[in-house]
């Protein structure tokens, strides 16, 4: 029998695992992780229904303490001025194939159509959590900025760094335009904190932690994933072959 990765979390298997470096470093851990997808990734997105809803809770379902996962503070002077000023001079680009690159504040953010979901996160570190996120629907920011007929992916680069390089990611335009798939800026009905991704970050809520990226910097629509970094489509599939497809 295979092994998906929601049930390897739902029987504690991951708890062996204490976090994606750990994981990085034993090549069996990233067997067991993987194994079920890369044999019917195929066949799961071909019968998967891509367009459904992930689950939303109540209120009092909410998570007394939401951990954070993956980095924790960028650490880096550009970062560091961004939040001594509260994020004021803070900006999103949204650029590639588009009609119209847009520079965005947190002003801009807030006057698009936004939604607030209370969902469930996954983190392949072997810990879940529920909580209420909040912010404009990537697809409303995409249409204004008019991505075009050809852009089959959207890359997603950010402040925080690993081994000297910005953290990324990417989904595909299914992903992009789910009405769940936000850019959220606040947590619990609170302005993210540094920990969560201040001052923005993506939330994609069919697929697993490590493709919500944190403290975004940058939009991107392209037509391929070759040229983003090894070709993978982000940084831990480049760097420690996950998946790219994550979806749970």
């Amino acid at each position: 029998m295979i092994l998906s990765r929601r049930s390897l979390i739902g029987t504690g298997g991951l708890a062996l695992l204490a976090g994606c470096d750990r994981i990085a470093a034993t090549p069996a851990g990233r067997t067991i992780l993987f194994s079920g997808e890369k044999m019917n990734q195929g066949l799961q997105r071909a019968l998967t229904n891509r367009a459904a809803l992930a689950l939303e809770f109540r209120a009092d379902q909410m998570s007394p303490v939401f951990r954070t996962n993956g980095t924790r503070d960028p650490g880096t002077p550009a970062y560091q001025a961004l939040a001594a000023n509260r994020f004021a001079d803070w900006r999103l680009a949204v650029n590639g194939l588009v009609a119209r690159p847009l520079t965005l504040s947190m002003d801009d953010l807030r006057a698009f159509p936004q939604r607030a979901q209370i969902t469930r996160h996954d983190c392949v570190e072997g810990w879940s959590a529920i909580g209420k996120w909040q912010g404009p629907t990537l697809g409303s920011v995409l249409k204004a900025a008019g991505v075009r007929t050809d852009a089959r992916f959207i890359v997603f680069t950010c402040a925080d760094l690993y081994r000297g390089e910005p953290y990324y990611e990417s989904i595909d335009m299914v992903d992009a335009f789910h009405p769940q798939t936000i850019l959220a800026y606040a947590l619990n009905d609170r302005w993210l904190d540094v920990g969560h991704g201040a001052p923005l970050r993506l939330r994609v809520e069919r697929q697993l932690g490590y493709k919500h990226a944190k403290y975004l910097m940058r939009i991107d629509a392209v037509a391929s994933l070759a040229g983003i970094g090894r070709g993978k489509g982000g940084y831990w599939e480049d760097n420690v072959d996950y998946d790219w497809y994550a979806g749970i």
